[in-house]
């Protein structure tokens, strides 16, 4: 799959940045997602599986990608959403009325059950409740979301000596970093506070090449700044380029200003990895109009 490659000018440097637009490849499972369900899939018809079962909060990505992958791939989708305060409010938050109109079946629970999600006896009444069903875990991210993530990097990206993408369960920067060249440097951009993703990085990853930026997360997952809005905003005139406010925003903040702290050797070239997340747009912009807050404009 050939995946267009857009050259970003950074005024007075020699370095060279480019973007990958994985958020090209489908309008609604776009980027890290398209990758992470393709052999999630194959697997799920492999088993006979008719339904698949994932979790995911308010704005995911994760939970409208795979409600739209499972109305086009015909499964039944079922959606084990974060917050029981949520299912009273599915028609005012964009991307669950966006689920639910793709026929994902959406299960409201407590943020205290939440934790509990990926435990055998969680997961056992889930089946008690449904039946059989396809588990993929939230954020999309198993052995099988990093081999289809492993895909992003081919002999067209060999070039660059810098590779930098945004993470947030670790499947994404795995498989990259996987499939990465020996030259190369992987750096990750976390949309979450804490270190834990180091080791959920290494129970995939099988090289070393890799460091996470830890920076630029604006406070936290689902925390934005004007700042950041007002970059998110700039870059999209400047480049006509959309980037969301929860990953790939806070992650292109992040490499400019580096490039800007002189990080990078003079002369790198760096590629910056599009992993998609527009969809969440539209909820963040519904929060800053409540709070009379700067809005995203990227259309």
């Amino acid at each position: 799959m050939e995946v267009k490659i857009q050259k970003i000018i950074i005024p007075n440097t020699a370095i060279e940045l480019f973007i990958k637009r994985e958020d090209l490849i489908h309008p609604f499972v776009s980027g890290n997602k398209f990758r992470k369900l393709k052999y999630n899939l194959i697997q799920a018809n492999l088993e006979n599986q008719s339904t698949i079962l994932t979790f995911g909060g308010a704005f995911s990505n994760h939970i409208a990608a795979v409600a739209y992958a499972g109305f086009q791939n015909n499964f039944k989708t079922i959606g084990v959403i974060r917050g029981q305060e949520l299912a009273l409010k599915t028609q005012e938050n964009p991307t669950l009325k966006f689920a639910n109109q793709c026929g994902m079946q959406l299960e409201f629970i407590s943020r205290e059950d939440y934790t509990n999600k990926d435990s055998i006896s969680f997961i056992n009444s889930l089946h008690q409740k449904f039946g059989q069903f396809f588990l993929i875990p939230e954020g999309g991210t198993n052995e099988l979301a990093v081999k289809g993530c492993e895909e992003i990097i081919t002999d067209n990206e060999k070039k660059f000596e810098f590779i930098c993408c945004c993470v947030g369960t670790g499947g994404t920067i795995s498989g990259i970093i996987n499939s990465s060249f020996n030259h190369q440097k992987i750096l990750g951009f976390p949309a979450l506070k804490g270190d834990f993703l180091q080791k959920d990085i290494r129970k995939f990853a099988s090289k070393i090449n890799w460091d996470l930026i830890s920076n630029y997360h604006f406070g936290g997952y689902g925390k934005v700044t004007s700042e950041l809005i007002e970059f998110i905003n700039k870059f999209y005139i400047d480049t006509k380029i959309p980037l969301d406010p929860i990953y790939t925003g806070k992650m292109v903040f992040g490499v400019v200003d580096l490039i800007k702290r002189k990080y990078f050797p003079e002369n790198s070239k760096i590629l910056i990895i599009h992993s998609g997340g527009i969809q969440g747009v539209e909820g963040m912009n519904l929060k800053l109009q409540s709070k009379n807050l700067q809005t995203i404009n990227i259309k």
